[in-house]
């Protein structure tokens, strides 16, 4: 039998951000299904304050035992239940994560310290040894660390391997070199490892440690070993290129489902696409904007540059006075783009709606009200929004980078033959987001064309299915 554990700091519908929670939420369940009954998935995260009571109430206790980190000794309760076939466990300690918000306090670092110690450790005091350690992100990164300092030689833990996948290379866990024995259990002499232009960097000792690397796309896999993408890491990702490879993401098409999704005023295929236009009347009405034909443009995202948002800001003026269109924007993050969209719904209060939150469900209505989806990213790993946008039919307009340069080719027709599943552009720059923009309303002004493409990039398969037996192939080689 073989057996994957994944280690994440998130994972959907327990707890998530975005991105990484999506893929945990979903990656594990799918590589399951493809491996059938021979095998046995398994997840570990932090119990947060926010898992809901309609899942803390099907958990069972499975251990209770103290992590020692550094020069403390921390309670540590492991609790567990099952889901579609993969068993979830989750890491209890009150101090670290009964807090309202997943990230961004002062002790990150020992949080997910702690969580990454917890995770390897509990193997022996659960019995469950896999074949696979599998952490994603820095937040998880040091399990991998502490199996190959600590654990690998261990009764049980001789033949474990482990993988890590680098899910947004910007975010690598970076903290001071003198909390390095103190606050994360690591002696002196391992220092070398850990340190990387003067600070301890966690995401960079994974990278060494582990057997496997992946990033979540191909093109990706291939940018973050040049300086312009790698952040900084890429001189230590060009020493271990012969163990990366890049796998692009899914997305979960039962829970994106416009055919059976409940939260939007009117579900719809791609054969029943015109039904569309109920939900976009339905939106309009929600957000108070003029109920009107006219093309809607969707942006759900984190408000932050590596998103294209200067591209936005330079280009929105002209895109609403030029332009009879109106503009939907979900998302929060910098304060200076939170501000710019709330000052373009006041400039064009019949044009433009800035819904500065994360919201699910908000946004799956937006998605199917919208008729194209805005995504000029300066740098994307995979991007999962405009594969949702698309299983609702609304059309991409990408930069073509990472993940969407993967995902979404630029529609072309020739006579008959028509290609590609989006609007795309390479230039990084406003004029080059503008003319994709002028050439999505065009397509617009011809409702039986953009029907069509609406229709056609419905259909394309962004499930699981192939990424999963990609990993398991992964795993097999391991």
């Amino acid at each position: 039998m073989k057996k994957i554990l994944y280690v994440s700091s998130e994972c959907m519908p327990f707890a998530a951000t975005g991105g990484l929670g999506d893929v945990i939420g979903s990656l594990p369940e799918a590589v399951r299904e493809y491996m059938g009954d021979g095998s046995d998935i398994r997840v570990v995260l932090p119990l947060y304050e926010n898992v809901s009571s309609q899942w803390r109430s099907q958990m069972k206790e499975e251990a209770v035992f103290t992590v020692r980190l550094g020069w403390r000794n921390q309670y540590c309760g492991v609790l567990s239940l099952e889901k579609n076939g993969v068993t979830y466990y989750f890491v209890d300690n009150e101090y670290y994560f009964k807090r309202a918000e997943l990230y961004g306090h002062w002790d990150d670092g020992e949080r997910f310290a702690f969580f990454s110690m917890a995770a390897v450790q509990m193997l022996s005091e659960i019995n469950y040894f896999p074949d696979i350690i599998h952490a994603n992100d820095w937040q998880s990164a040091l399990s991998v660390v502490y199996y190959d300092l600590f654990f690998k030689e261990l009764k049980g833990y001789e033949n474990i391997k482990t993988v890590f996948t680098v899910h947004n290379i910007e975010y690598q866990g970076k903290f001071c070199m003198e909390s390095l024995n103190e606050l994360f259990s690591v002696p002196w002499k391992y220092a070398g490892l850990l340190e990387w232009e003067g600070s301890m960097n966690l995401m960079k000792a994974a990278i060494v440690s582990c057997d496997r690397l992946t990033t979540v796309s191909p093109t990706y896999a291939k940018e973050i070993l040049t300086p312009e993408y790698g952040a900084g890491l890429e001189g230590i990702l060009c020493e271990n290129s012969y163990k990366l490879c890049g796998i692009l993401n899914g997305i979960d098409t039962e829970l994106y489902d416009p055919h059976n999704d409940e939260i939007i005023a009117k579900k719809y295929m791609w054969r029943s696409i015109s039904a569309k236009k109920i939900d976009k009347t339905s939106l309009q009405r929600e957000l108070s904007l003029p109920e009107r034909d006219v093309p809607v443009f969707a942006i759900i995202t984190r408000l932050v540059s590596a998103k294209g948002m200067d591209l936005v800001r330079a280009a929105a003026h002209m895109m609403l006075y030029k332009n009879d269109v109106q503009l939907v924007m979900v998302g929060n993050g910098e304060k200076e783009y939170e501000d710019f969209f709330r000052w373009l719904e006041e400039a064009y209060p019949e044009k433009v709606k800035a819904l500065v939150t994360y919201d699910r469900a908000l946004s799956r209505r937006v998605y199917a009200a919208s008729d194209f989806f805005i995504m000029p990213s300066k740098s994307e790993p995979c991007g999962i929004a405009q594969m949702i946008a698309s299983r609702y039919g609304s059309v991409p307009i990408v930069r073509e980078t990472g993940g969407l340069s993967d995902t979404i080719k630029d529609y072309s027709e020739d006579g008959k033959v028509v290609s590609g599943n989006g609007l795309t552009f390479s230039q990084y720059s406003p004029k080059a987001l503008y003319k994709q923009i002028e050439r999505a309303v065009a397509l617009y002004g011809d409702q039986k064309k953009i029907r069509s493409l609406q229709q056609r990039v419905m259909k394309i398969d962004f499930s699981w299915a192939m990424s999963a037996e990609e990993y398991a192939d992964l795993y097999d080689n391991l």
